[in-house]
Formats: structure tokens, sequence, C-alpha cells
């Protein structure tokens, strides 16, 4: 079976989180064929790989949303849309009864400049349209440029030409979510949409942060989000969700209850078996591993002044930030200044490390995220016997309290940005060793009653299985 992971700023281009969950499904079916469609910035990251991808891996494509040559290269245009096309690209712009297959079409088949739409009568007519019924108190020429910078990465997609598969497979919605239909709408492939992270809320949560994007213009590129992902729902085959709640918000966000299914992550737990014990020098400390890239969404700048808190009350704590850090290098630029300046000791950044390498000598692990869904690195610690510190998101209060189980604690939940629970929580797992191995031995229990990527594997092979079986071939 040809299957077509797409994904959107990951895999296989950075290292961890969604990027380690792909990597390792491609590894879990060795007999399947897939080919990836990788979503990136710009051609600047074409080809730089942060895996050595798969032998299964036959083919990669990739879409760049910011791409430089959009407006020279030579394709042609009508001057004019049909009224058939002119009515879709209307009611794209309007949010009313979306006809996508139109759209589908009209991309695939007129060879369209993108310059020349974008600058041309019928997409102006579109916005004014758009202006006078829904935002007529704002000035029209801002918001002319603001929905040609927004469509623009959304034409790009519906340009594309989409690989041949029997199934795709989008690893979010937006615009992989708008691939994968694609996918399935011209070669009537199956489409599973598996979201780690619900993504249109994760844009809406990073657009209300932003302070460059007005008001009116975060309600406008939020509504366009959200109709990106209701199309994916729609169209998709089957949609997984990694836990309850994600599912239910996928429901709210438009995708049809009967296609929901809870698929939870699973690791290689063997792999975090009779890890290094750490040197003797290693060992004089209280040991907090942080297994996460640096970037804003971690919020390292709230771990940073934690630690500097929960050290002074507590010596022997040593600070270990393990992943790399040259991704978002201005953030990782200013939390190195932030460590000098608060003058913190026994905090050190090592960069992209092996994991298996540290866990086996970290005495805690700590997740201060504003934004998760089923974080490997917490199924990671459990699996090494280490207690987890984490943020209260995603699903980190159901992996270390538990969601329908009798276990018990695995860990210290936070508020997000909280220096003073955070703080705490580290200064109480330093002050109780025996409080710690036994949010361990919790740990390691509920991993491995439902877990491992034995589970994980059993649970996607029905998923193909029965895509396969739709598509009348076979799956081995």
């Amino acid at each position: 079976m040809r299957i077509c992971i797409i994904s959107e700023g990951c895999y296989p281009y950075v290292v961890g989180g969604v990027s380690g969950w792909v990597h390792s499904m491609i590894k879990t079916f060795p007999k399947q064929e897939f080919i990836l469609l990788s979503i990136i910035a710009n051609r600047e990251l074409s080809g730089k790989f942060a895996y050595e991808l798969p032998e299964n891996v036959t083919e990669v494509h990739e879409l760049y949303l910011q791409d430089d040559d959009w407006g020279s290269v030579n394709k042609l245009h009508k001057s004019k849309l049909k009224q058939k096309e002119y009515h879709a690209l209307r009611s794209l712009l309007l949010d009313q009864d979306v006809e996508w297959t139109v759209l589908f079409d009209y991309f695939c088949n007129n060879n369209v400049s993108i310059n020349e739409l974008l600058m041309g009568e019928d997409f102006y007519h579109a916005v004014l349209d758009c202006y006078n019924l829904q935002y007529p108190d704002i000035v029209f020429s801002d918001f002319l440029w603001t929905m040609r910078s927004m469509y623009l990465p959304l034409f790009l997609a519906l340009s594309m030409e989409i690989p041949k598969a029997d199934v795709y497979h989008a690893v979010s919605t937006g615009y992989a979510g708008i691939i994968g239909s694609m996918g399935k709408h011209f070669h009537k492939g199956q489409l599973i949409i598996s979201e780690h992270g619900i993504y249109t809320r994760e844009r809406e949560e990073e657009l209300i942060k932003a302070e460059w994007v007005q008001r009116t213009y975060k309600n406008i590129w939020i509504r366009q989000f959200k109709k990106m992902s209701k199309v994916a729902y729609n169209t998709a085959d089957a949609v997984t969700g990694l836990y309850e709640h994600a599912c239910e918000l996928q429901e709210e966000l438009g995708c049809p209850k009967e296609k929901l299914m809870i698929t939870p992550n699973g690791i290689d737990y063997k792999k975090f078996e009779n890890l290094p014990a750490g040197s003797p020098e290693n060992k004089r400390y209280i040991n907090v591993g942080a297994v996460i890239r640096v970037a804003p969404i971690k919020d390292l700048k709230t771990l940073i002044q934690a630690f500097a808190y929960a050290k002074k009350r507590c010596p022997k704590l040593k600070l270990w930030i393990m992943g790399p850090y040259d991704e978002e290098p201005e953030y990782a630029a200013e939390c190195f200044k932030m460590a000098e300046q608060l003058e913190i000791s026994d905090i050190e950044f090592t960069g992209r490390v092996n994991v298996t390498d540290y866990l086996g000598w970290m005495d805690m692990t700590i997740l201060t995220s504003i934004s998760e869904g089923q974080p490997l690195t917490i199924l990671e610690s459990f699996a090494a016997y280490v207690p987890v510190i984490a943020t209260d998101v995603g699903n980190c209060r159901g992996l270390l309290y538990g969601e329908d189980d009798d276990f018990g604690k695995a860990g210290i939940l936070t508020h997000i940005m909280n220096i003073e629970e955070i703080a705490n929580a580290m200064v109480y797992m330093a002050e109780n060793p025996e409080e710690r191995r036994r949010m361990a031995r919790v740990g390691y229990r509920r991993l491995m009653r439902k877990y491992k990527i034995e589970d994980m594997k059993k649970t996607y092979e029905g998923i193909y299985r029965k895509a396969a079986e739709r598509q009348n071939i076979n799956f081995e």
C-alpha cells in the first residue's frame, strides 16, 4: 500500500514531538511504501533533513508556503474566471458554503498564475464584496493587502501537484488537511487525519498573543484556519485524536462524531531499559531534565525563572535543557541571556542529544509548555522510571494523574507560566526522594497499560487495513 504522509513544519526537518511520531510510524510499518509531502516555510529549508529517512520512504515532495518564486513562475492565467469559478472564490472569501471541489479543479486544470490571480480583477471584486458585507469599518487598502497575504499560502497549496497514493495521512488539518483533501478528490485515496495538537486552536492561541496583528485581522485569520480545518474534517474518512478531550474539541470545530477515534501515542519502552546511570559528578546533584527544543511554545523563560527560585531553596538542583536551540536562534539567545542575568549556576543547555544518555540519571523531568498534545517526552520519562512536572496543557493531566485507572499520581501538574508553582514542584520533588520513586513506579505502570509502541501499531494497523479494504487493495 502506498501511503502519503503530509506534515507541516515538522518531519523530517526538526526532531522530537510530531516528527518523532511520524518517523516511528514509518518504521513501524516497514512493508508499506511511504511518500512524504512536507510543508515548509521556504526553499532555504529544502532537503535539510534532521532524520535519516527509512528505506521504505520512496519519495519526498515539498510545498513552500513563503515561496519567493510565486510571482515569477511562467504560468498562464485567463483574465476572467468562469462564473462557477468566481462563485467558488467568492464563497471561500465569504466563508459561505465553500465550493472546495470547484477550487481544487480550477487550480489543477488552469495552470494558474497566483500573481495574476491575487492582483487581478476577480480577486479584487471578491475581496470588495467581503469587505462591504463583513468589514466595512476598516481601511479597505489594508484589508485588500491582508487578504492577498492570507490567500497566497493557500493558493500555493491549491496549485501543488499531488502525488498519487492509496492513503493520504495528514498529521494536522490546516494546509496539510487541504493537501489531503485534494489527494482524495483527484486520486480517490482514503484520507486519515491524525491531530497531535488541535491545529485550529493552536493557531488561534498564537494569533491572540501576536502583538503585530490587529484585533480585527486576528479574527479574519482565525476564520481562515477554521474553514480550512472544516473541509479536512468533512473530507476525511477517519480522524484521530490522542485523548478524549481532543476529540471533543475536534467535534466542536466541525468534525462529524462518527469519524472520530482516540489513538494514544505509543513509544518503544525497551529503548529505555538499562540506561547509563551517570557519573559520580552528576550524582552530586538532584538533576532536573527538560527534554525540549528551545522555542517560545515551550516557555523556557518561565522554566529558567522558576529554576532560579528553586535553586535558592535547594542548592543541589541542576537543570539540564536537552534539545536543539538552533531552530529559533533569537529566542534561544534571549534564554541564554536571561540565565546569565539571573546568575544561575548549574543550568546547562546541551543542544541536540540522545536522551537515553541522560534520562537514566535524571531525578525528575519537567515540561513548561503553553501548548501540547500528548507529549512523548512524558512517556519516555515514564519508561525510564522518572517522575514528571508538567503544565496543565493537552493531555498532561491525563498522563500524570490518570484518566481511566486508579494508579495515582506520576508527577506534579502546574498552571502555565506560574513561576511559583513550578519552583515549588521542583523543590517538593527534590526534598521527597521516596515520593519521587513512588511516582516513577506509577508512571511506568501507566505507560505499560496503554502507551506502548505495540499498542499504537495495533491501532493504526486496524485503521490502515480498513482503508485498504475500502480501496480493494492488500495490506500485509
